[in-house]
């Protein structure tokens, strides 16, 4: 299963998103189901309304019930982790789904994440690992 942010999940849903054609074409190399964290399918969530409303929100809440996205369980201790990423990294900032995306993947030994938030290519997973990016960036 392949770590992922909130833009491919509204790829997945709204053609207004601005990369979805690269989204998609990664998409197609990739295994179901994804995995998110709750704040990043929150995050996803909030945009689908913005920009296309409340249907694009019942599709969203489809991928989850026809398991092609899975909300991961944040321990206790990745919780914390979060917290510590969000003070490490405050001068970019580091928003909360970002922050437990990568508090995740230290945990769960996850290197690779769907996202085109180039962020990601300079959050490190336990200060020293670099992500694997899909769809690769650079």
């Amino acid at each position: 299963m392949t770590l992922t942010d909130a833009g491919p999940l509204i790829a997945l849903i709204s053609t207004d998103e601005a990369d979805q054609i690269a989204y998609l074409q990664a998409l197609s190399n990739l295994s179901l189901p994804l995995e998110t964290t709750w704040p990043a399918f929150a995050e996803a969530m909030c945009i689908l309304r913005r920009v296309s409303g409340c249907i694009a929100q019942r599709a969203l809440w489809r991928l989850i019930s026809t398991n092609r996205i899975v909300l991961v369980e944040l321990s206790t201790s990745a919780l914390a982790t979060s917290a510590r990423l969000m003070d490490q990294y405050g001068d970019r900032p580091m928003d909360l789904a970002n922050a437990t995306l990568v508090a995740y993947a230290e945990e769960n030994g996850h290197r690779e994440i769907f996202t085109l938030d180039s962020d990601f290519l300079m959050y490190r997973i336990r200060g020293r690992q670099r992500f694997v990016v899909i769809p690769k960036m650079y």
